[in-house]
């Protein structure tokens, strides 16, 4: 069975098998989550993007951490917030269809999360917490054991504890 948690921290100190990246199509880096991951694995992680050709929305990717506490990064690229109505819900809903199939096709047993589309790309915070919960609740791997969701800051991590007491 699948353990759901909420933390507040920083995603990259996170001793997980696998921290997912909220990244843009071309995965070479970027602002919020995506620099500080890249900053604190260390070239080694650019060098492998590169070799990847990018990654489209919706869709993920998985590299080794290098310099990370996590072993691997699973890299997705969230939709830009157009108001609702250009699918982002569903492109939302499969960055964590697409993370969780890689981490248990890999037999993974933990994983932490940002929050996927909510810094840059700028989808509401609640709409998007209510998403990533139960896309990952209703998850029936075998391997994954153990799913965080990591909050930079108190309203995120405030966000998710409602969220996931709702659906309790």
């Amino acid at each position: 069975m699948l353990t759901i948690k909420v933390v507040q921290g920083d995603i990259v100190r996170e001793i997980v098998d696998a921290i997912v990246n909220a990244a843009n199509t071309t995965l070479l880096g970027g602002g919020g989550v995506d620099g500080a991951i890249h900053g604190a694995a260390g070239p080694e992680l650019l060098e492998e993007c590169r070799s990847l050709g990018g990654c489209p929305t919706g869709q993920a990717r998985m590299t080794s951490g290098y310099r990370l506490a996590a072993r691997h990064v699973i890299h997705t690229v969230g939709p830009i917030w157009s108001g609702g109505v250009r699918g982002e819900a569903d492109l939302l809903a499969s960055c964590y269809v697409r993370c969780l199939s890689i981490a248990e096709n890999a037999r993974l047993s933990s994983i932490a999360f940002p929050a996927i589309s909510t810094g840059i790309f700028g989808y509401p915070l609640i709409p998007s917490t209510r998403i990533a919960i139960a896309t990952v609740r209703a998850h029936t791997g075998r391997h994954l054991r153990e799913a965080r969701f990591v909050c930079f800051d108190a309203e995120t991590s405030a966000a998710y504890r409602q969220v996931l007491g709702e659906s309790d």
